[in-house]
């Protein structure tokens, strides 16, 4: 049992309850970013179940869908507060996944912060992250991955970047990602979380 009544909803897949809350939260004036932490916890507590067999893929994309219902609300909101524009970033799932969920909310996140995203999608080659990189200019990227099987992509893809002589730094992210695989892949930073992301973009474009 999550202590968070919000995280706790979106565990057990209560979506009418997800969405009235979220919405009861923005009109008491509670910071976007503050619930979309508390989505968070409740979207990790629903991936343990998933990896303890408790609850089965189906379960997995019903927390998708609530989570994007969640961010249609939130989203006015976390564009509300952005200002001038920041800086150019790019963005994708690295190869061979193709899981997005983690890196829309990202995504969604650094546009309302006020960032120039382009997002490259899921099952991204190495050779469109460098390409990207090339005509943007973004002097950082972020790669996304869920499934441990494509840490090899994601270190593959940064070796091709560093290999082309780009300087663009490296953010990771995932819900195992750590130091060891930071270390592992060659990245220079990595967020478990959407809004440890945005901390850490705008302590690179600062």
């Amino acid at each position: 049992m999550l202590t968070d009544p919000l995280s706790n909803a979106i565990a057990e897949l209560e979506e009418e309850q997800v969405v009235q809350m979220v919405k009861e939260r923005l009109d008491s004036g509670v910071n976007p970013l503050e619930i979309v932490g508390s989505l968070q916890q409740g979207m990790t507590e629903v991936g343990k179940r998933f990896e303890s067999g408790k609850y089965f893929l189906s379960e997995l994309i019903m927390c998708g869908e609530i989570m994007k219902d969640s961010m249609d609300v939130l989203e006015p909101h976390l564009a509300e507060g952005s200002g001038s524009y920041k800086g150019t970033i790019v963005i994708g799932t690295v190869k061979g996944d193709i899981h997005d969920l983690g890196k829309n909310i990202v995504v969604m996140l650094l546009k309302g912060a006020g960032y120039n995203i382009i997002d490259l999608g899921v099952d991204v080659p190495k050779e469109k992250f460098v390409e990207a990189i090339n005509e943007s200019k973004a002097p950082l990227v972020g790669m996304s991955v869920l499934l441990t099987a494509c840490q090899e992509s994601m270190k593959d893809a940064i070796a091709e970047i560093r290999s082309a002589g780009l300087d663009t730094k490296v953010l990771i992210g995932g819900n195992y990602i750590d130091d060891v695989v930071k270390e592992h892949v060659g990245a220079d930073f990595y967020a478990r979380t959407a809004s440890d992301g945005l901390r850490i973009a705008e302590e690179i474009f600062n």
